[in-house]
């Protein structure tokens, strides 16, 4: 088995790959992503099921998604109906709904990411014991005290 081995040449990448692999960036960065992937489903949530609807109702539950401009073809009521009919159209409204889901999620992504800097902020501001100070510090403290002493 191992005279099997000593005959088979493994590729110098393959070496460079499993040393690229295990740098503890790469290790981060596939954690961040996992992280993410869960992150966006938490923000997914909480536009669709606590935003949204809220600015449905505010809005009496307008949807751009019907206004569009047709090209070429028959010009329907609805965008739905024009491309079932193969018409070519300008979806000038489903480019607004984009926008405006983008400014939601960007808003709702905002405001998350303040909440938890202000929880890491109030972990981390949590006050620390001020350094001992060094012999220097220490020694010139005792010349400034002598000299504050001193009548001349």
């Amino acid at each position: 088995m191992s005279d099997l081995r000593s005959k088979l040449h493994t590729p110098g990448w393959i070496a460079e790959f499993q040393k690229f692999i295990m740098r503890g960036n790469v290790i981060d960065m596939a954690v961040g992503i996992i992280v993410g992937a869960a992150f966006t489903s938490i923000v997914t949530s909480l536009v669709k099921d606590i935003l949204t609807p809220g600015i449905g109702l505010l809005t009496g539950g307008i949807d751009f998604s019907n206004i569009f401009i047709t090209l070429k073809g028959p010009v329907l009521p609805t965008l739905a109906e024009a491309q079932k009919a193969g018409a070519v159209t300008v979806n000038v409204g489903v480019f607004l709904n984009a926008v405006i889901q983008f400014l939601i999620v960007a808003f709702a992504v905002f405001w998350l990411i303040k909440i938890v800097s202000r929880f890491q902020h109030k972990q981390e501001a949590a006050p620390a014991a001020p350094p001992a100070p060094t012999k220097s510090e220490v020694l010139l403290t005792e010349i400034r005290d002598l000299i504050a002493k001193d009548p001349r």
